[in-house]
């Protein structure tokens, strides 16, 4: 579901990906790349397009590069099918976000940043304000703050892994029923694909 030819042109021609036309250009040994020796390395080496798709998840981009079918063009009979596309094209995007590895997600960031917040309020009321009498509770309330966070990491952890699952299971059976589709000359998939993303515009 993520088109090549754009992510080819994306590489070239957007900063964000700076750092894999760098890996591109590397492979290629040489600055000046074409979007068709771009595509040429994407296929040889699966690398360069995962880390094009990392980069988009963390950025919240998407790298489903396909529109909803247009259902007042779909016979009758392949409605449910279609409309079967359209909602799992709409989970996809949905909880493409929990496709990036736990570690490296904004969620585990804001917990470490919280947690860095309340361990400097803590040294702030202890020293700044001469409450040493108090510090044994004030670093309770800390060591409290710590396992509530521990906890909070392992549940969206839990929950990363099965929208992760999901995700990739209703990847297959989204392409499958696509597939069906275009065999049955219902629809065509090139007339699916979004060619340019409109955050880059």
């Amino acid at each position: 579901m993520t088109h090549l030819q754009r992510v080819a042109n994306e590489i070239k021609n957007i900063g964000l990906y700076d750092l894999v036309l760098q890996d591109v250009q590397k492979i290629a040994k040489t600055q000046k790349v074409t979007q068709e020796q771009i595509l040429e390395i994407i296929k040889t080496n699966p690398q360069i397009l995962e880390d094009y798709k990392l980069i988009n998840v963390e950025y919240n981009l998407s790298n489903i590069h396909l529109k909803n079918i247009d259902l007042s063009t779909v016979d009758n009979i392949y409605q449910n099918k279609a409309k079967e596309i359209n909602k799992n094209l709409s989970l996809l995007r949905e909880i493409e976000k929990y496709t990036l590895p736990f570690e490296q997600s904004s969620t585990l960031v804001i917990i470490f940043s919280i947690e860095f917040f309340v361990l400097f309020s803590v040294q702030y009321f202890i020293v700044l304000l001469d409450l040493k009498e108090w510090q044994i509770l004030i670093y309770s309330l800390f060591a409290s703050s710590i396992a509530v966070a521990w906890w909070y990491a392992k549940k969206e952890q839990k929950l990363y892994q099965k929208n992760s699952t999901i995700f990739y299971q209703k990847y297959e059976e989204t392409l499958k029923l696509i597939e069906e589709l275009e065999a049955s000359h219902c629809i065509k998939k090139i007339d699916l694909v979004i060619k340019e993303g409109e955050e880059h515009v």
